[in-house]
């Protein structure tokens, strides 16, 4: 149970993009909570990326912002440079998560004990690294990237699947959302909702995600909170 309740809600966000601070603004004013998976070794640069043909900025939140700019949420590591890490010999990837986790507690004032798996352009994990983070480092849980589109728990925390990515998947969202709303339940049950928030930007679907944000918000038998107030309750 969450704090009572059978069913939570919680989100996912990499990269620890600038539009963080906007998307933040929306999760505070409707009550939800989120974590930022965030890349050490980046922060404070500045960049664009092209997504369908649309270039969009790809800035990083600073060092000394991140304690603020968090503020309520939870801060967990997605490496420190972002690699293929099963490409990685096993010190690497130690070394990657380790540091990145070890670097954010610093900054953001509070163990960091949560991840993402970086895309990194190829394989996202197997299970050599899922073990190698759950006995070598100090993470306690991993999110990847494919979807369930259910909301029941799983064993495996070190290779944990959401619910939905929110990108281009609107309808699906929705409709998860609505069940998950509706769904009377005797076990417990998670809406895990993931993306990037430069995403919003690429066809300005931001007032879109705050109208979804209010779809969801202020039930009374669903519990928001970030990953880890769910996943390590």
């Amino acid at each position: 149970m969450y704090n009572g309740k059978m069913k939570a809600i919680t989100f996912s966000y990499d990269d620890a993009v600038t539009q963080d601070i906007r998307l933040i603004e929306i999760f505070n004013k409707y009550n939800l909570k989120s974590t930022f998976n965030l890349n050490s070794g980046f922060l404070g640069s500045q960049n664009s990326l092209i997504r369908e043909d649309v270039e969009i900025r790809h800035d990083k939140i600073k060092e000394e912002d991140i304690k603020y700019v968090y503020e309520g949420h939870e801060v967990a590591a997605h490496t420190v440079t972002h690699p293929c890490v099963t490409r990685l010999t096993d010190w690497a990837v130690v070394n990657e998560v380790e540091q990145d986790r070890l670097r954010l507690s610093e900054l953001a004032g509070y163990e960091v004990v949560g991840m993402a798996y970086p895309g990194g352009g190829g394989l996202l994990y197997d299970s050599r690294v899922s073990n190698i983070i759950k006995e070598k480092t100090g993470i306690k849980y991993a999110r990847v990237t494919k979807s369930t589109h259910n909301f029941d728990l799983q064993e495996n925390l070190y290779e944990f699947h959401p619910s939905v990515y929110h990108h281009n998947n609107w309808d699906k969202m929705y409709e998860l959302a609505e069940k998950f709303i509706n769904l009377k339940t005797d076990k417990p049950q998670i809406l895990y909702i993931w993306g990037h928030s430069y995403e919003f930007d690429i066809h300005n679907t931001w007032e879109k995600f705050e109208e979804f944000c209010k779809f969801i918000s202020g039930k009374d038998d669903i519990f928001y909170g970030t990953n880890k107030e769910i996943l390590l309750k």
